[in-house]
C-alpha cells in the first residue's frame, strides 16, 4: 500500500492514515491476510517518504501517531496484519543523526578532492555520481539514491544499534513485521573499489551484494524473533538474479521473504513465464526458502498497462494468486487500473514512477471519493467506471475475481502450501498443478497467454472453480480455454 495515493481522510488531497483506517473494510472484503505500508514516517519527501528524518514518528501529513495506533487496531480487529516500511540503508540529509557533527562517522564518509568521487558508482534516479562533495566536512558521502539521501555505515555498531531500537519502537507497538527497503545495501566492501566495467554504468544500488550485509540481517531476524507472535521480515533485495536473491534468507535465519525481481520485468509469454518458475523453484527448494511473486509496485508501471489489456491482466491475477509462495497485490490492481497519463506540470517523482502512483478511485462522483481537493496526482483513465463502488456491484468484474481467488486460496491446503508441478501444454499456454502434502487437495492451473483458444486435455474430471475472463462461471472442464484466458480447476470427482 502507498498511503499518500489511497485514501483521503482530511481533504488536502493526499492519502493519510485516517483515510486509510476508513477503507480497511475494502481490504477485508477483498480477502488480504496482511498489508505492508510505504514510508508514512516525517520526511522532506525528496523521494516521498523514502528520506526519511525521524523513523520513529509519523510526518503530519499522514496524521500522528495516535493514528497509526487506531489503525493497527482496527486492521488486526479484521485479522488484518500490518508491516511497515523499514528503511536502513540511508537516511534524509534533514534527519538530526546526519546533521549533527558528533555523528559524522555514522555516515560512509571518505576523504579526497571536491572534483574526483572516490569510486565509479552511480546513483539510482539519475545519471550521476553516487557521491556528493559537503563542504561542512570537506568530504564526500555516499548515496546510492538522492543525495538527499546519505548512506548509513552499518560497520559503526551505533549504527545498528540506533536501528535496533527503531525496531524495537514499531515492534512494541504491534506492528508484525517490516518491508525492508534495500536491505542488500547496508553491507558494504570498506574498500570501496570501481564497480568494474560490465555493470559500471549501472546504479550500485541495483549491483551492492556484499557479505558483510549477511550478519547485519541475522542480528535483524533475531531481534525479530525474540518477540511474541508472528513477526515477519520482507526483504527488497534488488539484485536480478535469483540465485542471488536467495542467499538472503541464510540458513534460516536472515529474511523470512525475498522479493524475487526477474518474474515482475517478464514479458507476458508462457515459456518466458515457465522458465521463471521453474528457476525460481529450483533456486528457493535448494536454501529451503519460501517464494514470492509480485506483478506490480510502487515502482513500476502497472502489469494492466505493461500487458496491454485487462484480459491479460485478469489471468496474470490467477497466475499471481496460484503460485507456490507468497503473492504480494499492489493496491488498485484489484481494480484492474492502469498507469495514470501525468501531464509535464503534475509530474513530481524524481524516478519517474508518478503513473503507477495515481490515486485510488472509490467510486464514480466527481471527486471519486477524494473529498474538497484535487488529488496530488490525477486519476487514472476510465476512473468514472473503473471505481471500488462501480466494480463492487458486477460480479464479473476483476475485483471480484480477485476476491474469488484469494477465497478459493484461502481454502485449500494445495495452494496454500503445496507442490507445484509442470504440465504438458500447447505453445502459448502454461499449466500446472498444486498438489497438498497428502495428496488430497489437487488443483490445475491454465493460462493461456495467446490470443486464440487452446486445447489442453487432462486425465480424470474436472471442474472450474474460477475463470479469469468471467468470474462467475463455474462448470466442468471441456478441455479447451479461450485465448488470453486462465482457468483454476479442482478435480470433479
Amino acid at each position: 500500500m502507498y498511503p499518500r495515493s489511497f485514501a483521503d481522510g482530511n481533504g488536502d488531497g493526499v492519502g493519510d492514515l485516517i483515510g486509510l483506517r476508513r477503507r480497511l473494510d475494502h481490504l477485508a472484503e477483498l480477502g488480504v491476510d496482511a498489508v505492508w505500508l510505504s514510508p508514512f514516517y516525517r520526511s522532506p519527501m525528496a523521494d516521498f517518504g523514502y528520506d526519511v528524518a525521524d523513523h520513529t514518528d509519523v510526518d503530519p501529513l499522514f496524521g500522528t501517531l495516535d493514528d497509526f495506533d487506531a489503525l493497527l487496531a482496527d486492521a488486526h480487529a479484521r485479522g488484518i496484519r500490518v508491516l511497515v516500511d523499514l528503511v536502513p540503508n540511508h537516511t534524509s540529509d534533514q534527519h538530526p543523526w546526519f546533521r549533527d557533527p558528533a555523528k559524522r562517522d555514522w555516515y560512509i564518509r571518505r576523504d579526497g578532492a571536491p572534483d574526483t568521487p572516490p569510486n565509479n558508482w552511480r546513483a539510482a534516479f539519475g545519471d550521476y555520481p553516487a557521491w556528493t562533495w559537503d563542504e561542512a566536512s570537506g568530504q564526500w558521502y555516499l548515496h546510492l539514491f538522492l543525495p538527499q539521501q546519505p548512506d548509513l555505515d552499518w560497520a559503526n555498531p551505533e549504527v545498528e544499534a540506533a536501528m535496533h531500537d527503531v525496531m524495537r519502537f514499531w515492534l512494541d507497538r504491534g506492528v508484525d513485521g517490516f518491508r525492508i527497503d534495500v536491505v542488500h545495501g547496508i553491507g558494504k566492501d570498506p574498500a570501496l573499489p570501481d564497480d568494474p566495467p560490465e555493470v559500471g554504468g549501472l546504479p550500485h544500488a541495483t549491483v551492492n551484494d556484499d557479505p558483510r550485509t549477511h550478519p547485519f540481517i541475522r542480528r535483524m531476524r533475531a531481534l525479530a524473533d525474540s518477540y511474541d507472535g508472528d513477526r515477519v521480515l520482507v526483504g527488497e533485495v534488488y539484485l536480478l538474479d535469483t540465485r542471488k536473491v536467495v542467499a538472503y534468507y541464510g540458513d534460516g535465519d536472515e529474511l523470512h521473504l525475498a522479493f524475487n525481481f526477474p518474474p515482475l520485468y517478464t514479458a507476458w509469454d508462457a515459456g518466458k513465464w515457465r522458465r521463471q518458475i521453474e528457476r525460481a523453484e529450483a533456486e528457493h527448494n535448494a536454501v529451503g526458502g519460501w517464494p514470492t511473486w509480485v506483478l506490480s509496485n510502487h515502482d513500476n508501471v502497472r502489469h494492466c498497462t505493461r500487458y496491454g489489456s485487462e484480459a491479460c491482466a485478469r489471468a496474470a491475477a490467477v497466475l499471481l494468486l496460484t503460485l507456490r509462495g507468497t503473492p504480494f497485490v499492489y493496491q488498485g490492481d484489484e481494480l484492474g487500473l492502469e498507469d495514470a497519463e501525468v501531464p509535464a506540470d503534475r509530474v513530481v517523482d524524481p524516478g519517474g514512477r508518478d503513473g503507477c502512483r495515481a490515486p485510488i478511485p472509490w467510486d464514480g462522483s466527481a471527486d471519486h471519493g477524494w473529498p474538497d481537493g484535487e488529488p496530488w496526482l490525477p486519476f487514472p483513465a476510465g476512473a468514472d467506471t473503473r471505481n471500488v463502488a462501480t466494480l463492487r456491484t458486477d460480479e464479473g468484474s476483476i475485483l471480484h475475481l480477485y476476491r474469488r481467488l484469494l477465497a478459493v486460496r484461502r481454502g485449500s491446503p494445495a495452494l496454500r502450501t503445496g507442490t507445484w508441478r509442470a504440465l504438458d501444454a500447447p505453445d502459448g499456454v502454461l499449466a500446472y498443478e498444486r498438489r497438498s502434502q497428502d495428496g488430497a487437495d489437487r488443483r490445475v492451473v491454465i493460462v493461456n497467454f495467446g490470443d486464440a483458444a487452446a486445447t489442453v486435455p487432462l486425465d480424470g474430471r474436472w471442474r472450474i472453480d474460477v475463470e479469469a475472463a468471467d468470474p462467475t462461471a463455474t462448470g466442468a472442464y471441456e478441455g479447451s480455454i479461450s485465448g488470453s484466458n486462465a482457468l483454476l480447476l479442482s478435480t470433479g470427482e
